[in-house]
């Protein structure tokens, strides 16, 4: 059995190489986006109705990435294999920190900030290989980034859990589905943030994804935080049923997490029913994030109540 000392110290080593690696990859997607054109193609679109000289349909296909793009392209790539080692590395840290600790890492600030960054790079990851786009990651990395080096600032700690904390699995659920849900949610708010940067139809020439993809991805990433928030927030009140024997007492991070959820929903709402789209969707998953950030930080720092085990010393 490792040594709980020694399980603290390679995580805080892991924690460091996992900050220096996101750094790494930030490094090189924003030098492949600083050098020159996207390192990825346009896919090809056929324009019905256009036919050519031969009786083929018209497309916008572009040509294939001259030579010279071949070094802006390993760099990108190298990017996304710093991304995963990074990846790798947190994940052991968290290893090493439930053997040091002797219980989930999800019990105080520090702990909640390496496992929030563990779900914003597992989000990134994901979406990363379903669209393509490393562009996100000029903004997602960096929330990364800044939970760790908080995280650092705190420093970690064996402390035994707190009456309100012994429900291991009821525990580790619920934080670790609201982990992945913030990851998805970071997801969102640095779509919108491109979003906005740019023209509603987008700047010819440009190096950032059409605003058409940054919309559907921030929606996609929605779709897979809400129901995940949702749980969330009902595994809290069966936790807080056992814990204090109520399911809902307006504690001020519960009332928080309704206020993120609301937001979330009423997104959802005028997507869905209404097909609202465009700026006026991308500053409400701005707001959505910036709720989740009061959330997880503000409640924890400046607030008092319930989850005040939360905050810190």
């Amino acid at each position: 059995m490792l040594d709980p000392t020694l399980a603290m110290q390679l995580s805080k080593y892991s924690l460091v190489a996992t900050l220096m690696l996101v750094v790494l990859a930030l490094a090189c997607y924003t030098t492949v986006l600083v050098l020159g054109k996207t390192v990825h193609p346009e896919p090809v679109r056929a324009h019905a109705g256009s036919p050519t000289a031969g009786g083929g349909v018209a497309t916008d296909e572009l040509p294939p990435p001259p030579a010279a793009n071949a070094p802006k392209r390993a760099l990108a790539q190298y990017g996304t294999y710093f991304t995963w080692l990074a990846l790798a590395f947190l994940t052991a840290c968290l290893f090493f920190l439930t053997v040091g600790t002797g219980h989930g890492p999800f019990t105080n600030q520090y702990e909640f900030s390496v496992s929030f960054s563990w779900g914003v790079l597992v989000a990134y990851i994901y979406f990363e290989q379903r669209y393509h786009v490393r562009t996100i990651g000029l903004l997602t990395l960096p929330i990364a980034a800044g939970f760790l080096l908080y995280a650092l600032s705190l420093g970690a700690s064996a402390e035994p859990l707190q009456p309100a904390l012994q429900n291991p699995p009821l525990l580790i659920t619920h934080i670790a589905v609201a982990v992945i849900a913030y990851g998805a949610f970071a997801i969102s708010f640095a779509a919108a943030i491109l979003y906005l940067v740019q023209p509603e139809g987008g700047k010819p020439g440009s190096k950032l994804p059409k605003p058409a993809l940054l919309d559907e991805m921030g929606y996609r990433a929605v779709i897979i935080g809400f129901p995940l928030l949702t749980l969330t927030v009902v595994l809290g009140a069966l936790w807080a049923d056992q814990a204090w024997g109520s399911y809902w007492t307006w504690d001020p991070k519960e009332t928080a997490s309704l206020l993120t959820w609301l937001i979330y929903g009423a997104y959802l709402h005028a997507r869905v029913a209404r097909g609202w789209v465009g700026r006026g969707a991308a500053w409400l998953l701005i707001a959505g994030f910036a709720s989740v950030l009061f959330t997880f930080i503000g409640i924890n720092v400046f607030g008092s109540g319930l989850h005040s085990y939360g905050g810190v010393k």
